[in-house]
């Protein structure tokens, strides 16, 4: 039979064929990365308290183990699983002493888990919310655990500032790269914008949206899925008279803000003389808040009935020059999307955490992202930067929103201090 005759027959023989057995197109990376499968690891709640101002919030006084006893709480509360089923819990911290081990444990019992449920802090500075996460996915994965909490929590109120960071040895003031991961983030951003000419005015009006789309994002409740109430006591510093009340949002967003009002912000790191970049109007607030994660099997969730938001799907982890710490998302980001088969195109919503704007803006530009995928609800600069809690907090924020658009794929991502950069991609369930 010649070749000719062949196709013709094939031809013929496929026309026969009930639609249902006729061999689809070849799948897209992203068409396989939307498909559902039992061994997925899904996330079935994924809450936070109300990010605050250090210092002047409602959540000033309280410690930072008793935000996170506030969002596990309110993640058995709402999920109604057995606690005891909760076999780890691991807690984003940088700033509490020994990354909070001790208090987070006790924390996790008073919120009624069961003393068979593990618990530990992880530091990866401005990713630990994230990284903890990213350990517990991993370890469902691996089979290690089947069900398990990512969680983050800061209370920069009562523990940032200057002690924040200890002494360095000789031995490493006296390596030059080394000695560089002690120079201060607000520094770093300083030079950078001015190494890469990113103009004053084009931070000042990155931050204006990010406050504007924050201010709507707050106006139209679309925090409200993600926010649980936090009571507390506050006591006034002057009449010692305690008052109770409940926090409900988010208190950092300013409403109205434009390029001219963050222009007038005095430069917080410039040198004498010279005109700074980077002000408290620019850069991500000092805020106090905690995040909690549950994750689990897709199977277990569908076993024990639970509703499932998405799915994590890989992450990655890089590191930079401690001098450009901020550049950290433009590495990480091309790294996930390698990982998971993807193009940036097929991404529909990014989180990058807005350490600073003139980092932020870097990135976005090397990247070719759309910045209108970018951050659409706002970022740290209008919402808050709770060190260790936000990689857990961006999880809740972006599978809220791919939801609400009815879209899928979404990318987490920040820069790390002294030098690193992380990124991963989650799945939006339908």
């Amino acid at each position: 039979m010649s070749n000719s005759s062949a196709t013709t027959r094939l031809t013929q023989l496929t026309s026969q064929l009930a639609p249902s057995l006729i061999i689809p197109p070849p799948l897209t990376n992203a068409s396989n990365l939307l498909m559902s499968h039992p061994n997925d690891i899904v996330i079935v709640s994924a809450l936070r308290t109300p990010f605050t101002r250090a210092g002047r919030g409602p959540l000033r006084q309280v410690p930072a183990a008793n935000l996170l006893h506030a969002v596990l709480t309110a993640t058995l509360t709402r999920t109604h699983i057995n606690p005891a089923l909760i076999e780890d819990i691991a807690v984003g911290n940088v700033l509490s002493p020994g990354a909070g081990a001790t208090e987070f444990r006790a924390a996790a019992l008073a919120a009624g888990l069961p003393v068979t449920t593990a618990c530990r802090s992880v530091n990866r500075q401005c990713s630990s919310g994230l990284q903890a996460c990213v350990d517990i996915a991993l370890a469902i994965r691996a089979g290690m655990i089947d069900v398990g909490i990512g969680a983050g929590v800061e209370s920069m109120s009562m523990n940032y500032g200057p002690g924040a960071v200890s002494d360095f040895s000789e031995l490493l003031e006296n390596h030059e790269e080394a000695a560089n991961c002690r120079v201060p983030m607000g520094v770093l951003s300083e030079a950078m914008a001015k190494d890469r000419m990113i103009e004053r005015t084009i931070q000042d009006a990155f931050a204006a949206e990010s406050h504007r789309r924050a201010e709507h994002a707050q106006k139209e409740g679309w925090f409200e899925q993600e926010i649980v109430p936090v009571a507390v006591n506050i006591e006034d510093a002057k009449t010692g008279e305690v008052v109770e009340l409940e926090v409900l949002k988010d208190d950092g967003i300013r409403p109205g803000s434009t390029v001219e009002s963050l222009g007038r912000i005095r430069a917080a790191f410039a040198e004498q003389g010279e005109q700074g970049n980077i002000t408290a109007g620019n850069a991500s607030q000092v805020t106090d808040g905690a995040a909690a994660v549950l994750m689990m099997k897709r199977s277990t969730a569908e076993k024990l009935g639970q509703k499932i938001l998405g799915k994590f799907v890989c992450a990655s982890v890089v590191g930079v020059p401690p001098l450009l710490m901020g550049v950290g998302p433009e590495f990480a980001i091309p790294q996930v999307l390698k990982q998971a088969g993807i193009t940036k195109d097929e991404v529909d919503v990014f989180e990058i955490n807005e350490a600073f704007a003139s980092q932020c803006v870097w990135c976005v530009e090397q990247l070719g992202l759309d910045p209108a995928k970018v951050n659409p609800v706002g970022g740290a600069i209008a919402i808050g930067h709770p060190l260790g809690c936000t990689g857990a907090r961006q999880i809740g924020t972006i599978l809220n929103e791919l939801r609400r658009r009815k879209r899928r794929i979404g990318i987490t991502s920040m820069c790390v201090g002294t030098g690193m950069g992380m990124a991963a991609v989650f799945v939006a369930e339908e």
